[in-house]
C-alpha cells in the first residue's frame, strides 16, 4: 500500500460537457492499481453494453467495476421504475463499498447524472462524502455536478467541449466512446 494514499484520501470530481471524464477517473484507477492499491467503480446509469473498460480492467489486478443500470438511456423527465431501482441498487453497493475498508478508491461513474435525473438523493451522497474513511480517495464523475459536491471535493475538473465528431455525424464507436 502506498502510505500517502493511507493517510489522506481527497475528494476529486470529473464533470461537464465534454468527453473524457469516465476515461480520466479510469487513468486514476489504472495509476492506483499500478501501485498495487485495491480500486471498485460503480457505474451509474450503465449496463448491458461492452464497454471497452469492462474487458480491459479484467486484467487490472486489484480494480473492480461493477454496472448499475441497463443499456437503454434513461428519459429524465420520465425515469422508468427500473432505473431508479437500479440507480438505488448502484448507491447502496456504493455506500457499502466506501465503509468497507476493503478498497483504496471508489470511484461513483455518472453519480452526477443520476443525481441530476432525481434518481438519488443529493443529501444521502453528501452524507457519504462526509463520512468516507480518511484514506479512501473517492472520485465522481458525470456532467452536471451540483455546486454542493463540487463544494466538497478537494479537486475539480471541467471537462468542456469545443468540438466533437458527433458534430460532423459521426456516431459513437467502439473502442473510442465505448
Amino acid at each position: 500500500m502506498c502510505p500517502i494514499m493511507m493517510q489522506i484520501g481527497t475528494i476529486q470530481v470529473y464533470t461537464g460537457d465534454g468527453k473524457g471524464k469516465t476515461t480520466a477517473a479510469i487513468g486514476q484507477a489504472i495509476r492506483a492499481a499500478g501501485h498495487r492499491l485495491r480500486v471498485m467503480m460503480i457505474q451509474f446509469m450503465k449496463g448491458k453494453i461492452n464497454y471497452g473498460e469492462l474487458e480491459a480492467v479484467k486484467q487490472i489486478l486489484g480494480f473492480t467495476i461493477e454496472q448499475y443500470g441497463g443499456p437503454e438511456f434513461v428519459n429524465k423527465n420520465n425515469p422508468d421504475k427500473e432505473d431508479i431501482e437500479w440507480a438505488q441498487k448502484g448507491w447502496s453497493r456504493a455506500k457499502e463499498v466506501i465503509q468497507s475498508g476493503k478498497y483504496d478508491m471508489v470511484i461513483l461513474d455518472e453519480l452526477n447524472i443520476a443525481l441530476d435525473f432525481g434518481l438519488i438523493a443529493l443529501d444521502e451522497v453528501i452524507e457519504g462524502m462526509k463520512s468516507k474513511p480518511k484514506h479512501l480517495e473517492l472520485i465522481l464523475t458525470g456532467r452536471y455536478a451540483p455546486r454542493e459536491i463540487m463544494e466538497l471535493a478537494d479537486l475539480v475538473t471541467e471537462m468542456k467541449e469545443i468540438k466533437h465528431p458527433y458534430q460532423k455525424g459521426i456516431q459513437a464507436r467502439e473502442g473510442i466512446e465505448y
